[in-house]
């Protein structure tokens, strides 16, 4: 039926309101991609970037493709909060690199925030392992 979309519970197809569409997360995919293979393979001329390992594990584009939000932490460690200024500095170096390797007219500004997704799994992990949730998960069965 032409003009109608089913509604499937917590999916978000384009056009939707609720989540990004398929080009930004196409876009978006190529554009961490990228910025991995540019931290892999750039040595940085910043001091505070020398012999620091960045991982990018996920960008988030806006709807004009204009700005470009980079998750970023470093494996192992949990000071990523250190190396933000120094990944801003450098954002304008690894934009040009974007433009050299996207098929895309727009090339985003690159914005970087710490990711603490895992910090938060770890946190939650813990906590299910605490006896007292342990003794309440194990009472419903």
């Amino acid at each position: 039926m032409r003009g109608s979309r089913s509604k499937v519970p917590g999916f978000s197809g384009p056009g939707d309101a609720g989540g990004p569409s398929q080009r930004q997360l196409r876009m978006s995919e190529e554009v961490r991609r990228v910025l991995s293979d540019l931290f892999t393979r750039t040595e940085f001329r910043d001091p505070e970037l020398a012999g620091v390992h960045v991982t990018v594990t996920e960008v988030r584009i806006s709807p004009d493709f204009r700005h470009a939000t980079a998750f970023v932490s470093r494996l192992g460690r949990s000071d990523i909060e250190e190396v933000l200024p120094a990944l801003k500095r450098v954002a304008p170096f690894l934009r040009t690199g974007l433009s050299k390797t996207l098929r895309s007219r727009i090339v985003p500004e690159i914005h970087f925030q710490p990711d603490t997704a895992l910090e938060h799994a770890m946190d939650m992990d813990a906590l299910m392992r605490t006896p007292e949730v342990r003794r309440d998960l194990d009472s419903e069965d």
